[in-house]
């Protein structure tokens, strides 16, 4: 009886050793009864929660009321197709429009006189040729753009047009009424952005006007300037839902956003360049796609009213891709090129 006494206590030590918290062998009986209480009524919670998650997955107006926006963006166009026109022109949203297009695409920035203005870039050098700055120079002194424009997702190719003027936002709202804007604000500048708010509800265009920024700071203030107008994930919200996706909360979440605009990884280190070209932006293209080509992420957002369109993609390869995971939409330069593989693809529109 004492040897075995002795071997009790010594397995009691080292078990107390092992498990590192427990003070002495006599609380083992009392952890093992509440981990069996935890499993026991832990894993059916667990159950009933990811049961519940699933089924609101699947169908998210059990709890969350669709969003509506008037038009299915599917064809999309960036900076109005700056593969066919020069960009951001009315030469180039006009031609855009006679390709069907379902929405425009355009960069805002604001003058020194206060005018807000149609361009993707503040320092004028790479579209026209003149080292200024938008918000250091007066409108009509802004020079036109060059004769022809490389175009930035596709690298080596260039496009032209008769149209060389840089517009005003307003003359864009006059020239096309009732044409759906993703209105992009290139800066952090509360003139600015109150102005954009302001020419909006003058053309009584809210409801077909996006506010766009991947800044969280400044789609804030865009959204406080013009609460009516439906916006865009910022960078911030899209690792947030995606986390939420990946631990099953998001079904329970509701979400404000009307469009989740994402890069297509597949361009990444050959037409993108978030970090330096080569091993390390093909290692982040890789991991990019495998952490974020979710199709039953797109499916819940679709079925909850969120259009997810991909940008910005210029051949059928990616096109055929985008459409693959289930986008609501494709962002292109190329217009004419996304009509034709549109209307050879009929079912993409049912």
């Amino acid at each position: 009886m004492a040897a075995l006494s002795e071997c009790g206590q010594s397995f009691c030590q080292e078990l107390s050793k092992a498990l590192g918290l427990l003070a002495s062998c006599q609380l083992l009986p009392v952890t093992l009864s509440m981990g069996f209480q935890l499993l026991l009524f832990g894993l059916p919670a667990l159950g009933i929660y990811a049961l519940t998650s699933h089924c609101l997955r699947k169908k998210p107006h059990l709890l969350h009321k669709p969003r509506r926006f008037p038009v299915r963006c599917q064809h999309v166009s960036h900076r109005g197709g700056s593969g066919e026109r020069i960009e951001n022109t009315i030469g180039a949203f006009s031609h855009a429009l006679t390709q069907g297009t379902n929405l425009l695409e355009l960069d805002c920035l604001m003058t020194k006189d206060g005018v807000v203005v149609v361009s993707h870039d503040n320092n004028l050098q790479r579209q026209t040729g003149h080292d200024i700055l938008v918000s250091e120079t007066n409108f009509a002194e802004l020079p036109p753009y060059k004769e022809r424009l490389e175009v930035c997702f596709a690298p080596g190719r260039y496009s032209h047009g008769k149209d060389h003027r840089i517009p005003r936002l307003e003359d864009v709202f006059k020239k096309f009424p009732g044409i759906p804007i993703n209105i992009e604000v290139k800066m952090d500048n509360d003139e600015l952005i109150q102005k954009v708010a302001d020419l909006v509800r003058k053309y009584n265009r809210s409801h077909l006007s996006i506010w766009a920024s991947f800044e969280g700071k400044v789609l804030k203030k865009c959204r406080a300037a013009n609460t009516e107008m439906p916006y865009i994930f910022s960078i911030e919200r899209g690792v947030l839902i995606l986390l939420l996706y990946y631990v099953g909360l998001l079904p329970f979440v509701p979400i404000k956003e009307s469009f989740l605009e994402f890069v297509l990884p597949s361009i990444m280190n050959r037409t993108f360049f978030p970090v330096k070209k080569g091993f390390w932006g093909a290692l982040l293209a890789k991991f990019t796609k495998a952490v974020t080509m979710k199709k039953k992420l797109f499916k819940h957002l679709e079925d909850r009213g969120i259009q997810v369109i991909f940008w910005v993609l210029n051949d059928d390869k990616e096109f055929e891709e985008a459409f693959s995971y289930g986008a609501t939409g494709v962002m292109t330069d190329y217009p004419t090129c996304l009509r034709k593989y549109l209307d050879a693809h009929p079912n993409l529109s049912s």
